[in-house]
């Protein structure tokens, strides 16, 4: 409508003067819009749809004409409205069922593979190190599902809804190459610490008392955020989609995780978080498979997300209002008063997109995107490297299996944040589903999609795919956190004699009140206020500063303990003066709505690694410089019983560790560089997308979930073919009443061959040698 053209304009130049990229949007562009959904079609009443006209809204929203819920979205505020899609009685039902299902089903798989593969019993190492004998396929399943937090699936969906195709690209990969560069750390400990429970202890034989202390706080807080994360995102989503009130759900959703963990310790969650694993992709790919292929296409997705960026300020407005017009608006939150609104923040995903090449979704040029990127890599890197989950999993792996698993495993999670973001996050904004920015914040994107989508069916399945990722995140911080209670501060510092069934009770009773210790947290969380998505951004804050000290003592000889204790509180102290002193100078004042943005958030965690990473550096390099042997590192680290599972000399074989370690080394680092240099650099000359990049794009994402889900499926059955062998040959020996001792299905210890005399010696005493080698 040309005449409009010029209105238009003065009208963005009066909401939005200093945005050139939305004055740059050309909102006459017919081609764009000649593939949208027209208003005649939608749901909207008569009278709605004749004031949108006024303000020449010709294309409504498609989630007002397509979906289970199409009749429902006109008008609405938020997408939940205090209502819920499911019954609470399906939140019972999912919050307490799958968690006893899964304490049954995990105590069932520990008994077979004891009883039928001869397995070890339950000893405090074993409950601790799952033995030291995990494969490479099961590894890699354990990292995908330790690194799948509530976050993965909610926030990684947020950032697709706030800036676009960036923000589920750099939620994957910013998350990705910790996990890539870990595997250099856990071949390490192999190499010069085998015999370690935890990473604190590694801290106590390398740099003594005062350092183990320090690392201790920073390990407990990755696992209280980790764990807060889980709680505060799954239990939004279970009351948004059945009711069940959020102090309960909060309280009730750690039990699922202690029922089994307590009962199998680390063996059980791994063979739990296989399970879940398996789950979590299933959903992937049935919401992949219904937003690009049997719903829509990517040629649609791209024609709707133009259509989203075409609206005026004004016309968004009208859309968001309860009758049509800009009087009724609840588009915008602030205090600045235009028209008669209440104009400051956009709350709906309309109109083009701030900070974005032309204010396009479809684009890697966004700055708010970058930044999150870069909060996403310095924070990811905490939750890694100072969480005792990934240094529990790569003590618990074969050395072998230790690089190549966490490679694999880094790999195939990229796709779960990847293309479930790409799929139902960019659908949210592409349809234009009236999801709240409250909304969003708190992770409710994935099942607002999934629910208007499939109705019922959806928010079931995102429901059971959320708590799958809560238990097998939470089980393996559970076992964290015991195995630091029971081996740094039980029996270092109050029972140094303890035995095997003492650390084990310790670590029981530990799980136990850390999961109900966390349930009452999340809840005082939510009552500050404080969201997923602030939390998320947070992390990087508090724990980035033992990072570099951390990898420092694994790898450099020269590493200063005394400095490592001054890059830590130092690194950690600059970072609050730095989140705070930002906030105060970019919005004049320190609340938790101004410590929480983008660029405070940066600043804080910027800080927080790289001036610890400095410190440490001129502390070790010029003022104490060590000489460390990491030859002698393993000695001064005990078992508490003779358990040797997984540390005998042909497993710990050095030349096989030497040449594990370079081909981790290569790959991790290459993969590293793709991830975050070639990658994005490549997609710079696309600006923003055509259609057919953005399919191709679209390609990618649904062949990557398609083949990690296939991977991480089958390769754990596959290396596992033999216990799995044993245990069902055992079960059909006992069904058919057949007695056979467990020892028959137990590997047989390799016997020295010797050679035998020509003629059989006939004096007593050699007849009785005889028949004690015989015996041996």
């Amino acid at each position: 409508y040309p005449p409009q053209k010029t209105l238009i304009k003065k009208l963005d130049e009066h909401f939005h003067p200093t945005l050139p990229s939305i004055q740059s949007v050309d909102y006459t562009n017919t081609s764009i819009m000649a593939t949208a959904f027209s208003c005649d079609k939608s749901t909207a009443p008569a009278e709605f749809i004749a004031n949108l006209a006024t303000y020449a809204v010709e294309n409504c929203p498609v989630s007002w004409s397509v979906g289970a819920k199409a009749a429902e979205m006109v008008g609405r505020d938020s997408y939940f409205q205090g209502s819920t899609p499911l019954d609470t009685w399906v939140g019972y039902l999912v919050v307490v069922g799958f968690g006893a299902l899964f304490s049954v089903f995990t105590t069932i798989v520990v008994y077979l593979d004891k009883t039928f593969a001869g397995n070890a019993s339950m000893t405090s190492e074993h409950f601790n190190t799952a033995g030291r004998m995990v494969k490479t396929g099961l590894t890699a399943s354990v990292i995908v599902s330790q690194w799948t937090w509530a976050a993965t699936l909610l926030q990684s969906s947020n950032v697709a809804w706030q800036y676009g195709v960036s923000g589920p690209f750099w939620y994957a990969s910013g998350a990705t190459i910790q996990v890539l560069l870990f595997g250099v750390l856990a071949i390490s400990l192999k190499d010069i610490a085998p015999s370690a429970h935890t990473m604190c202890e590694i801290v106590r034989a390398r740099w003594g008392k005062s350092a183990h202390l320090t690392f201790l706080f920073f390990a407990f807080c990755a696992n209280i955020i980790v764990t807060s994360m889980l709680l505060l995102g799954g239990a939004a989503t279970v009351e948004a989609l059945t009711g069940m009130k959020y102090e309960l759900a909060a309280f009730l959703i750690p039990w699922g995780v202690i029922l089994y963990t307590s009962t199998g310790g680390l063996k059980a969650t791994f063979m739990a978080s296989y399970l879940h694993t398996m789950i979590i992709f299933a959903v992937l790919i049935t919401m992949i498979t219904l937003v690009y292929i049997k719903v829509y296409s990517s040629d649609q997705i791209y024609s709707f997300l133009n259509n989203t960026v075409s609206y005026s300020p004004e016309q968004c407005m009208a859309i968001y209002s309860t009758d049509g017009t800009v009087e009724t608006s609840f588009f915008y939150s602030g205090d600045k008063t235009v028209l008669g609104q209440t104009e400051g923040t956009a709350q709906y995903a309309c109109g083009p997109v701030a900070g974005n090449a032309q204010g396009s979704y479809l684009t890697m040029l966004s700055g708010d995107g970058l930044m999150f990127g870069i909060i996403n890599i310095v924070g990811n890197f905490g939750t890694v490297f100072v969480d005792q989950s990934y240094w529990q999993s790569a003590i618990a792996a074969r050395p072998a299996s230790a690089a190549k698993g966490y490679l694999l495993g880094g790999i195939c999670w990229f796709a779960i944040p990847f293309s479930l973001a790409t799929s139902l996050g960019l659908a949210s904004t592409a349809l234009m589903v009236p999801i709240s920015r409250g909304e969003a914040g708190s992770g409710l994107v994935p099942p607002a999609v999934a629910d208007n989508l499939l109705g019922s069916a959806g928010a079931v399945l995102v429901l059971i795919m959320l708590f799958m990722a809560i238990v097998s995140t939470g089980s393996a911080e559970s076992i964290a956190v015991s195995s630091l209670v029971a081996y740094d501060i039980y029996r270092e510092y109050i029972n140094p004699e303890a035995t095997g069934k003492q650390i084990l009770w310790v670590s029981r009773v530990t799980i136990v009140v850390f999961g109900v210790f966390m349930g009452l947290f999340a809840i005082a969380l939510n009552a500050m206020g404080l969201n997923l998505g602030w939390v998320y951004l947070f992390m990087g804050i508090v724990i980035g500063s033992a990072v570099i000290p951390l990898w420092n003592m694994m790898t450099w000889d020269k590493a200063s303990g005394k400095g490592a204790i001054i890059a830590a509180w130092g690194g950690f102290a600059l970072a609050l003066i730095a989140w705070f002193v930002g906030a105060s100078v970019e919005s004049g004042s320190v609340s938790v709505a101004t410590l929480g943005s983008n660029p405070v958030m940066l600043s804080g965690n910027l800080v927080a690694i790289l001036s610890s990473g400095f410190i440490h550096y001129v502390y070790s390099k010029f003022i104490d410089p060590q000489e460390y042997d990491f030859s002698t590192l393993d000695a001064n680290i005990h078992l508490v019983e003779q358990d040797t599972a997984g540390l005998t000399e042909d497993i710990l074989d050095k030349d096989e560790i030497r040449r594990s370690k370079r081909w981790i080394v290569r790959r991790g680092y290459l993969l590293t560089f793709v991830l975050i240099i070639v990658w994005p650099i490549l997609s710079i000359p696309a600006q923003v997308f055509t259609e057919s990049y953005f399919a191709f794009w679209v390609l990618v994402s649904i062949a990557w979930g398609f083949g990690a889900a296939i991977v991480i499926t089958f390769l754990p059955l596959f290396e596992s073919q033999e216990e799995i062998g044993k245990v069902c040959s055992g079960m059909f020996n006992f069904g058919m009443c057949k007695k056979v001792e467990s020892e028959e299905f137990a590997e047989e210890e390799p016997v020295k061959e010797v050679d035998e005399p020509a003629e059989p010696v006939k004096e007593p005493e050699a007849e009785v040698e005889a028949d004690a080698g015989e015996s041996a």
